[in-house]
């Protein structure tokens, strides 16, 4: 039986391997996605899911992407010793990001998806708010605000009809201080051009599982899709810059989004994958780690799904009298 609902991806890099265990016991029950999202990795994955890539297709595109070269560095960065404080002063990332935009918009165009028009819901093509079947998260660091794309990518004169996804994406998946920031010239209301910074959109919300909710009781369900980390307390060692700055992105990306977590109606419709600890920026992880990571992910949809029942959740937290 085919049943429709949302999907909500949360970032955390290479740890997507566990989401996609997840998505995969999801489609096998037979859920189809009307709607998804997602920040960072979650961007990723939720990009290939709206251009039409099942659970099984994903986690076989991303089984051959080579991760090394997701280190695309700059020439400054090949210089011995302080090549990476050279790129950091001067790109404000150690890689460009280039591989991975590329790699979402080769992905993409083999589904006949270049720009957010392709991926227009007809059914809502008058709605502002469910117009496109993918909403992406994205930080505009120098405005200081969360960016919903494409929607919001009109504040920077651009069409949202015509901004490529495989560029949202790259926006999202932008880790502070890994990647170089993304820059869109915004004017404003007082007609003075700035550069705004775009980083990933986990900054400020890593894990949106309540960019769908309206006003309305929902006619279908939203999953969010998360990775938690062990409840031990985690203290980094922090022996150089490098480590720190590791630190510092791990914290803004790992530790967020608690308050979602507390709020009952997102924590029942929220399918937590145990991130067996390994971190975002583990690109270096063995075959073996990402089909436990994976399997993990299909574990926790089962027990999700064991005690899921619809309506009584549509009843007790979203009901509308």
């Amino acid at each position: 039986m085919t049943m429709r609902a949302d999907a909500v991806f949360e970032g955390g890099g290479i740890k997507a391997f566990g989401i996609l265990g997840a998505l995969t016991e999801a489609e096998r029950r037979g859920y189809t996605w009307v709607n998804v999202a997602g920040t960072s990795a979650g961007a990723i994955v939720a990009s290939l899911v709206a251009a039409g890539y099942s659970a099984n297709e994903i986690r076989t595109l991303i089984n051959s992407l080579d991760f090394g070269m997701l280190k695309d560095k700059y020439w400054l960065n090949r210089i011995p010793l302080i090549g990476p404080a050279l790129s950091l002063w001067f790109e404000n990332g150690l890689y460009a990001g280039n591989y991975l935009e590329n790699w979402v918009r080769k992905k993409l165009d083999a589904k006949g998806v270049r720009t957010f028009k392709d991926l227009v819901i007809k059914e809502y093509e008058n709605d502002p708010k469910f117009r496109y079947k993918l909403v992406i998260i994205a930080t505009d660091v120098t405005r200081r605000k969360l960016l919903k794309l494409p929607h919001d990518i009109k504040e920077y004169n651009i069409d949202p009809d015509n901004l490529e996804v495989s560029k949202a994406v790259r926006m999202s998946s932008g880790l502070p201080f890994f990647y170089k920031p993304y820059t869109l010239p915004y004017t404003s209301p007082g007609k003075q051009t700035i550069s705004s910074f775009i980083i990933d959109g986990g900054v400020l919300s890593n894990f949106p599982v309540w960019i769908f909710d309206s006003d309305e009781t929902p006619p279908w369900p939203t999953f969010g899709f998360k990775i938690v980390e062990s409840e031990e307390p985690l203290f980094p060692r922090v022996n150089n810059p490098f480590d720190l700055i590791k630190a510092i992105v791990s914290t803004m990306l790992e530790a967020h989004d608690l308050i979602h977590e507390l709020d009952p109606r997102s924590r029942v419709r929220t399918i937590s994958i145990p991130s067996i600890g390994i971190k975002t920026t583990d690109f270096e992880m063995s075959s073996q780690l990402k089909e436990k990571l994976y399997r993990v992910g299909v574990q926790a949809a089962v027990n999700f799904f064991e005690g899921w029942d619809f309506e009584t959740i549509r009843t007790l937290y979203f009901k509308k009298d």
